[in-house]
């Protein structure tokens, strides 16, 4: 039989204990043109939150360097390099109660499942924006996007670039959607600006 607390008369009820606050990872995922840096951007705006582009760490880190043409294996080591340290910083951050916006592409479910792991072995949650209008109307954005340079503007997609990109994008399951709690915000940006 357990024993009601004792308490001095007159004396304050102790105060409740404050649950660490859960943080969360939101992993912006979609092929090229899909409006990915546009959503994240805005995501950031609504939510305070810290906003970590894949193309922001290439074009600075590795863009003077890279090989003319491009070369897929050069890109992908160091999109991999880059792809581990964005995730150990965004973990870092969330961790820290800073809610984060990766905006990685997201192009593989590999990708997307390094990062739920990572997510859930920090104890944060995730979720998943996941943005695909279509490849002809991706397609279009991009060559807006290429002739404006405007703000998502980081370096100038190809139609090969644009294809090889395709023949990478693993659109998330039904089943993969619901793992990582995620929703389609195609409806949302199919007019907007890139």
């Amino acid at each position: 039989m357990a024993r009601p607390a004792l308490t001095r008369p007159g004396a304050a009820a102790p105060a409740p204990s404050k649950a660490p606050r859960v943080t969360t990872l939101h992993l912006v995922c979609g092929a090229a043109g899909a409006g990915k840096t546009t959503h994240a951007l805005r995501l950031c705006e609504e939510l305070g939150a810290l906003h970590l582009s894949i193309d922001d760490w290439m074009v600075t880190l590795f863009g003077p360097d890279a090989p003319q043409p491009p070369q897929w294996p050069w890109i992908a080591e160091r999109v991999a390099r880059c792809e581990a340290q964005i995730l150990r910083t965004a973990v870092a951050c969330a961790r820290r109660g800073l809610p984060v916006v990766l905006d990685l592409s997201f192009l593989r479910a590999d990708q997307r499942a390094r990062a739920a792991q990572a997510a859930r072995e920090a104890g944060l949650d995730l979720r998943l924006h996941l943005l695909d209008p279509g490849p002809e109307e991706r397609w279009r954005r991009v060559e807006a996007r290429n002739a404006a340079q405007g703000e998502t503007y980081r370096v100038t997609v190809t139609r090969p670039m644009f294809d090889f990109i395709e023949s990478l994008w693993q659109r998330p399951s039904p089943e993969e959607m619901a793992a990582l709690n995620g929703h389609d915000v195609r409806a949302l940006h199919d007019s907007a600006p890139i």
